[in-house]
């Protein structure tokens, strides 16, 4: 296998809609799923085309109750194009013999190629080669290539390209209960000789979208005259051109389309300007060529070179690869310019609805190292939603600002109130919801994509705000125990929802939860620290405009020394209070009986039982803290909070909720192999090369074909980026600590910090950085406490026992 080049070598009806997934094409403003031209939505087929923040809200009846969902719309489909061999039927890869059988994704231009030979019921022999793409720097354009030859026959064939309105959010087999029906028709045309465009609105939010497709066809490199037949319904057209095959003479489809909505810039009206976009575009060579121009400068700043001592170290060089693509197919730099977030499950299918959780926390990251500027946007996102964030607050009862556990188009909460188990097809109350620890991982990101950048501005007129709000609402929800002296924070969740209430207790919320509380204590420090990195006018300005007293930052500050965080047995960190009073499982029982138990909460619904009773976790909570902090910062928090933090705290703990947890979510994994990664790299990259066989194996049985797990995705390419070099952003300075597990024998990445520009090679004897480009006054390094300045165009080779060493941006 090429490590730029995902491929299938047969044709497998049952994985057909995991592969659409896995080989999606996107350019950050849209995407496309990777079915087959000719498929439609059925068992084993799902086409797909989504936008970024193309929202619309509907109401359905569940169970006797009205339910508002909003979901990313499933958008007319731009792809369709069928081939009839003969008056009766079109071509289907079912009804043929299939010869041989290629299709793969090359990353490295972002092209999904498709070639397929068969033999069809009257013994024809023919070949169909496809190439698509969506293009990365036209973001409105796509463009489909296809390529028909007989090989040993000659006749009539018929070519219908068409544009599909008529199409529905049925993706997700447990939202079938759920109203999908999003698009109401506005119309459909011819548009001159080659053309056709469609234009149809969301029901709700009244989104316009226009698609326009060209059609032409070509032999021997020249245009043939093939005029077509055009047929229309209410949501599509058609056209069908009538067509003689030769043997051995390709006859050549290119199909051009343009996607526009009312919410583009500078443009009249969308269709319009869908029209007026492929009367220009050029041909699909042209359009690869600059296509495949922007993903080469993408790769440059974002490609991993491994080394490794495995045998298949090409196939997980591919996957972190694949993973790198569909990180950009979803948040490029298209995003720059656009209003959105990024979706848990990324612009590949209609998984949680296309809502935005906090799986910034492990996305950001790398790009904060790699191309910040499309961080800094993602985070306007939520800043657009501050408004609402106080709404919630308000509503609540609280101060600052409450940002949703699930995010859309608006920023009020999406959560959806019930939840579908499909082992039981029970519907039961959803209280996920109550994860306010997304507040604390927006805090966190702002904060550290300033430490990445030392982007003043954004901190000053953005993210400080934010900050300050987040902080402030920590303050407010944190209630005082005179007995205890002591602030608790109650009536939460953690990410593990496998625990959303006490079992004898009628309302939902766990207390004292204890990633919750560092965090909340981390960002009121953080706030506090504010008043050091702003100008002196704009920080008076901001607490003048949010109306900070003095005596409210003293109130911080003695919450943030004074949140009470639980323990038991030997210096174990509870997950929340009580944890240790719940029931142990039988774990062999149940992988006895069920095999998979990762989703331990829907077997015990099932078997009428509550995951709530017992001491299981779908992803440890506790070892979160080990995977945002290193020890060095958590003995630092604990001991702000008057706690001890002994050295061994890290591995018991580890140790213990490792022994409990079920790795329900993909994070999981990714997490668990953080936090081993100096303890235990042999375990550390076993743990990784699960975590990135999460989507490509699709080990959770059928959940990476309804959209791919975009945080998985970029938290292994974060493995590989900063867990075992040990680079670390803290206090202006980029630190290094390698920490490379033997199977991992070499590394060169390339990194941006703070307008700097470098290179990094790392082995397991020693360091090598090159400096690309740097200001006049260069770097300075710092290794074993003497300074080192470096130029651009300089490299400095370091041994392994000279680390850490640090880079300061100084």
């Amino acid at each position: 296998m090429s490590e730029w080049h995902w491929h299938y070598d047969h044709y497998d009806p049952a994985q057909e809609r995991l592969r659409e997934a896995l080989c999606t094409l996107g350019n950050g403003y849209f995407a496309t799923r990777g079915a087959a031209p000719e498929a439609a939505a059925n068992t084993h087929h799902y086409p797909g085309t989504y936008l970024a923040g193309g929202y619309d809200r509907l109401e359905s009846q569940v169970q006797g109750r009205v339910v508002e969902s909003e979901d990313l719309v499933n958008l007319p489909n731009w792809l369709p194009l069928r081939i009839g061999l003969d008056h009766d039927h079109w071509l289907t890869l079912d009804a043929v013999e299939i010869l041989d059988y290629h299709q793969h994704l090359d990353m490295r231009d972002g092209v999904l190629h498709r070639d397929v030979s068969f033999r069809d019921a009257e013994g024809r022999t023919t070949r169909l080669c496809q190439r698509r793409l969506v293009h990365m720097a036209q973001r409105h354009l796509a463009a489909l290539e296809t390529e028909l030859t007989a090989l040993d026959w000659s006749g009539a064939v018929t070519v219908e390209s068409a544009l599909d309105g008529g199409v529905s959010n049925a993706g997700v087999e447990r939202y079938q209960g759920l109203d999908g029906h999003h698009l109401e028709p506005l119309g459909n045309a011819a548009v001159g000789e080659d053309g056709m465009w469609l234009r149809t609105r969301t029901r709700q939010s009244r989104l316009e979208i226009a698609l326009a497709a060209r059609t032409r066809i070509y032999r021997d490199g020249r245009r043939l005259d093939a005029e077509p037949t055009l047929t229309q319904t209410d949501d599509s057209i058609a056209q069908r051109f009538c067509l003689h095959l030769e043997p051995d003479r390709p006859v050549l489809v290119e199909k051009i389309a343009a996607l526009y909505t009312s919410r583009d810039r500078a443009i009249s009206e969308c269709g319009m300007a869908a029209r007026a976009a492929i009367g220009t575009a050029p041909r699909f060579d042209d359009l690869l060529a600059g296509h495949a121009r922007l993903w080469h400068h993408l790769w440059e700043r974002f490609d991993l070179e491994l080394t490794l001592a495995e045998d298949d170290g090409a196939r997980t060089a591919a996957i972190l690869h694949l993973h790198l693509f569909h990180l950009l197919a979803t948040a490029s730099p298209q995003v720059m310019d656009l209003d959105v977030g990024v979706p848990a499950r990324g612009l590949h299918g209609e998984a949680y609805r296309g809502h935005i959780f906090w799986d910034e926390l492990f996305i950001f990251p790398t790009l904060n190292l790699r191309l910040p500027e499309i961080t800094r946007s993602l985070l306007r996102y939520r800043y657009r939603r501050l408004p609402a964030a106080r709404a919630a607050a308000r509503a609540a009862g609280l101060r600052g600002a409450m940002y949703p556990w699930q995010s859309g188009s608006d920023g009020r909460e999406e959560s959806q109130q019930l939840h579908l188990n499909p082992r039981s097809g029970h519907w039961t109350p959803d209280e996920t919801h109550l994860q306010r620890h997304v507040n604390s991982a927006i805090a966190y990101n702002v904060w550290h994509y300033f430490q990445a950048t030392g982007d003043t501005e954004f901190l000053s007129f953005y993210g400080a705000e934010m900050l300050l709000e987040i902080a402030r609402f920590w303050a407010s929800k944190a209630t005082h125990s005179q007995t205890l002296e002591r602030y608790e924070i109650k009536g939460v969740v953690g990410p593990d929802e496998f625990h959303t209430r006490y079992p004898d207790r009628g309302e939902p919320g766990l207390d004292n939860h204890a990633y919750t509380t560092l965090l909340a204590a981390w960002v009121l420090r953080r706030a506090l620290d504010l008043r050091h990195h702003l100008p002196r006018e704009r920080w008076d300005e901001l607490v003048e405009q949010l109306g900070i007293s003095d005596d409210e930052l003293a109130h911080w500050d003695t919450v943030s020394r004074r949140l009470r965080v639980c323990f038991h047995g030997d210096g174990i960190i509870s997950q929340f209070e009580g944890f240790e009073r719940l029931e142990e499982l039988d774990w062999q029982a149940y992988r006895d009986k069920y095999g998979d138990i990762q989703r331990l909460d829907r077997i015990l619904e099932a078997e009428g039982e509550s995951v709530n009773r017992y001491q299981v976790t779908k992803q440890a909570d506790v070892l979160m803290l080990f995977y945002l902090f290193s020890a060095e910062e958590l003995a630092e928090l604990f001991e702000h909070l008057g706690y001890d933090f002994e050295p061994d705290l890290i591995p018991r703990n580890v140790a213990h909720y490792g022994a409990r947890t079920s790795h329900g979510s993909t994070l999981s994994r990714v997490v668990d192999a953080w936090v081993l990664a100096r303890s235990d790299r042999r375990g550390s990259w076993s743990l990784f090369t699960e975590a990135i066989e999460s989507d490509v194996a699709d080990i959770q049985g059928g959940t990476t074909s309804e959209g791919i797990h975009l945080g998985a995705m970029a938290g292994t390419v974060d493995l590989i980026q900063r867990c075992y070099t040990g680079i670390e952003v803290r206090g202006g300075r980029l630190w290094l600590n390698p920490c490379l597990p033997d199977e991992l024998t070499g590394l060169r990445i390339r990194l941006r910090f703070r307008g700097r520009s470098l290179a990094l090679s790392v082995d397991q004897r020693r360091i090598e950085l090159h400096v690309i480009s740097a200001p006049a006054d260069g770097i300075r390094l710092k290794v074993a406490g003497e300074p080192v300045r470096l130029g651009a165009g300089e490299r400095y080779d370091l041994p392994l026992e000279h680390t850490p060493c640090c880079i300061d941006a100084g």
